[in-house]
């Protein structure tokens, strides 16, 4: 981000008289006494927290015929603050003709330098200290403490402003009210017959047919939709007449259908039939001869499939079968037949009635009914309730433990979440469940095990972008967490914003957050200040104290609004 840089440096004329003064004598005092012609400059100034470091950068520039020859000199940027202090790396330079391992300042020229380092962040830090630069100077055997040079004031610890909104997934039900099923039935036919023969009418695929048709008509939940027949001859007769063969054998099996749902008082009309005449069953004889016991059975299909004539290949299987019986006995009869597929529909229990009973008798509800029937309460404890009774009744399936554990922490009952989301997951390594053990080990400070898990959860949903990004809040990296926020409105989206350097986009985003919390007043005071507008800044951040007296602490001492305090009346 960027941020106000000060400057602590001499007036021009001071510095020309200075150099004029370094021509003569430069020594170790003559550079003690006009180090401010360094023109040190901080940034960013305040520092601020980037992830667990407080980072620096320092530049400047030794003037010519400054660094005298024999010198060598160590720099070292000190945070204090009161009751402690924090040293950042010291850096060397030295003379042309001084012994050491420094960087080497031409005394002619003199020459720029940058200097970057970080320090972890201490709790104690916020918003408090000065931050100095301290330099020993040593020529030959004497060494000189220079006076030191404050180049900025403590650390700004708005970073630290993450909300802990960490998003948690529930499992999907597959709850469909109506559930479509299919009951099958077979009629088999005399040879180049296509009538249904009575004892087809007693076998049992026939009466589960009669006992579903009774149903339908009992019971209003279930009614039959459709009926699908395909028919067929066996190959070997003549190609036209098995095709008719094949028609009237789908018709008569439509006929047998429709009278068994005629003696029960139901109508079925042309359209509830879907005839689908396939003719010869050729396939379903290679598949029979295959499975068969014949123990020529593939010479007998190699020789058949040489024929590339049908009628030709139908009347070698005449023949073929005067010689084989078992294909005339238990071949070629089961390929004459009609196949049934009677569609039904059962519509399940009302919206009231699964409300009842899962509070009342969860044990007679299937998972997915106990599932949806959780998402028709409004009251959180009702539904973990049922989501605690879909993990009793169905101690097996996950998405009840992982959805009372959503609700748990939707309460703020973190450890009781955890063991739910833990027990979850010994179930099914089901990317919704890491996501919510994610949020949770972040919450417990473990961010980079719970990258981790959010890695392995990806593609679970929004939630687990968004949760990343609030680690790479944490992390420092606000590009990434902006990325992976999408296009929420948040408080930490924009946090993010503004860290990043956005202070435009992070107001917008808080005015789009529809957030009425102490937090989104305090950030968006936060960003009208950074936008250098006091009134802005005065008005959320009263909004803020009003809503959250506990802030006004960090406000007072907040170095956001260091440079408008007086506009402020702080």
């Amino acid at each position: 981000m960027k941020s106000n840089v000060n400057t602590w440096k001499l007036p021009a004329v001071a510095i020309i008289t200075s150099l004029i003064f370094f021509a003569g004598c430069a020594g170790l005092g003559s550079m003690d006494k006009e180090k401010e012609a360094l023109g040190l400059e901080s940034s960013p100034e305040p520092l601020i927290l980037r992830g667990d470091q407080v980072e620096l950068k320092i530049e400047g520039k030794f003037p010519p015929k400054y660094f005298a020859k024999k010198v060598s000199i160590e720099a070292t940027p000190v945070l204090t603050w009161d009751g402690g202090s924090a040293s950042f790396d010291t850096q060397g330079f030295q003379g042309e003709e001084a012994a050491g391992n420094y960087k080497v300042i031409p005394f002619e020229n003199g020459k720029a330098f940058t200097y970057e380092a970080s320090v972890p962040f201490d709790p104690a830090m916020e918003d408090a200290g000065e931050l100095t630069v301290r330099i020993s100077g040593t020529k030959g055997s004497k060494t000189v403490d220079f006076d030191p040079i404050v180049i900025g004031a403590g650390v700004i610890t708005t970073p630290l402003m993450v909300q802990s909104d960490d998003r948690f997934i529930l499992a999907k039900d597959n709850f469909k009210r109506v559930l479509s099923y299919t009951e099958e039935a077979t009629v088999n036919y005399a040879k180049s017959s296509s009538t249904v023969r009575s004892g087809e009418l007693r076998d049992d695929d026939w009466k589960a047919l009669k006992e579903l048709i009774a149903l339908a008509n009992d019971a209003d939940s279930v009614s039959l939709t459709g009926t699908a027949i395909e028919a067929y001859a066996s190959p070997e007769g003549e190609i036209t007449l098995n095709e008719d063969l094949a028609s009237d054998r789908a018709s008569s099996a439509a006929k047998a259908l429709t009278r068994e749902m005629k003696r029960k008082k139901m109508t079925a009309d042309e359209a509830f039939f879907t005839l689908v005449p396939k003719g010869e069953d050729w396939k379903g004889f290679k598949s029979l001869m295959s499975a068969s016991s014949i123990e020529d059975k593939n010479l007998i299909l190699r020789v058949l499939e040489m024929y590339s004539d049908k009628n030709k290949r139908e009347e070698e299987i005449r023949n073929i079968a005067k010689t084989y019986k078992e294909i005339e006995k238990d071949i070629l009869p089961q390929l004459r037949r009609s196949q049934m597929s009677v569609a039904y529909d059962v519509e399940g229990y009302t919206d009231e009635e699964l409300m009842d009973l899962s509070m009342n008798n969860a044990d007679a509800l299937t998972v997915e009914e106990l599932l949806y029937a959780a998402t028709l309460f409004d009251d959180m404890n009702e539904k973990l309730t049922v989501y605690q009774a879909t993990a009793r009744v169905h101690a097996g399936d996950f998405r009840g433990h992982n959805n009372a554990g959503w609700c748990l922490a939707q309460m703020g009952r973190m450890n009781q979440a955890w063991e739910l989301f833990s027990a979850a997951l010994e179930l099914k390594r089901n990317k919704a469940v890491l996501n919510n053990v994610a949020a949770i080990t972040r919450k417990d400070g473990n961010i980079d095990d719970a990258m981790a898990l959010l890695n392995e959860a990806s593609g679970a949903g929004p939630e687990v972008g968004y949760n990343k990004g609030i680690i790479l809040i944490q992390k420092g990296d606000y590009p990434s967490a902006i990325s992976n926020m999408g296009r929420e409105s948040t408080v930490n989206v924009a946090l993010a914003k503004m860290l990043n350097g956005d202070a435009s986009a992070a107001k917008k985003t808080l005015e789009n957050a529809n957030d009425d919390s102490a937090a989104a007043s305090y950030v968006m005071a936060i960003a009208c200040a950074r936008l250098k507008d006091a009134a802005g800044a005065k008005k959320y951040l009263a909004e803020a104290l009003a809503k959250d007296p506990s802030m006004r602490a960090k406000a007072e001492r907040d170095l956001e609004f260091r440079d408008m305090r007086g506009e402020m009346g702080m």
